[in-house]
């Protein structure tokens, strides 16, 4: 199973979090602070990574900013607040799923499973589609290569550091450019049946690929809108 990272200053959240966590099989290391728990995460990443909001030294908010800066490592991000806009920000710093306080143990280890599979860390005898996607040849769309086996992305030679969420909605839209992928197809794509998000949630993480291909490439545009039905891939 998986090695879970657990960063929350709340003992009662990191015990309770803990043993559900372990119940599932898998291995957790917690952190009470922001700043300890970034300094382990990049010294000794592990497969997810599950992040407090509020917390001394340095906030989930900024953990997560500054992991994204080198990593792309599946985040869940937990808050005892019920604003939109943090849920927002998380998904704009690139955040793949997000959990209101409190929340269920079972809904817990169904999101852990979700991320974990998007991801392409699966429990054994499992296949699902996106694992299959992670196995794929590599999918080339004129200045775009993309290597699922080894998650990598360049764009024009040059690389482009996607998360898994990022990666798994820009593999769907380019494997037909030209074709409209309606919202709805690509949190199919992207997310399992259990895990809901809305339409905002996909716009972000459209509009943070946008960015990052436009760190490389000012020019890029190959990532197209059609309001009100959804997003298409245009060949360069």
């Amino acid at each position: 199973m998986a090695k879970i990272t657990l960063v929350d200053d709340d003992e009662n959240i990191v015990t309770s979090v803990s043993l559900a966590l372990e119940s599932g099989g898998h291995t957790i290391t917690a952190y009470y602070d922001g700043a300890s728990g970034l300094a382990a995460l990049e010294k000794d990443p592990p497969d997810l990574a599950i992040l407090d909001v509020k917390m001394p030294r340095m906030d989930g908010m900024e953990v997560l900013r500054r992991l994204r800066a080198t990593s792309n490592l599946p985040v869940i991000i937990l808050t005892s607040k019920d604003d939109e806009i943090d849920e927002l920000l998380g998904f704009n710093l690139g955040a793949d799923d997000y959990m209101h306080k409190p929340f269920s143990q079972r809904l817990l280890l169904e999101r852990v499973k979700a991320v974990l599979r998007r991801a392409g860390i699966v429990e054994q005898g499992e296949a699902p589609e996106v694992t299959e996607a992670l196995n794929a040849k590599s999918l080339k769309r004129g200045k775009l290569v993309m290597d699922a086996a080894r998650h990598e992305c360049t764009w024009e030679g040059k690389p482009v550091r996607l998360t898994v969420t990022e990666f798994l909605l820009l593999h769907a839209l380019a494997q037909r450019p030209g074709f409209v992928k309606s919202r709805d197809n690509l949190m199919d794509a992207a997310y399992d049946d259990q895990v809901y998000v809305d339409d905002r949630t996909i716009d972000s993480h459209v509009k943070r690929m946008r960015k990052k291909f436009r760190q490389v490439d000012d020019e890029f545009d190959s990532i197209e809108t059609l309001y009100g039905v959804g997003y298409r891939y245009k060949e360069a």
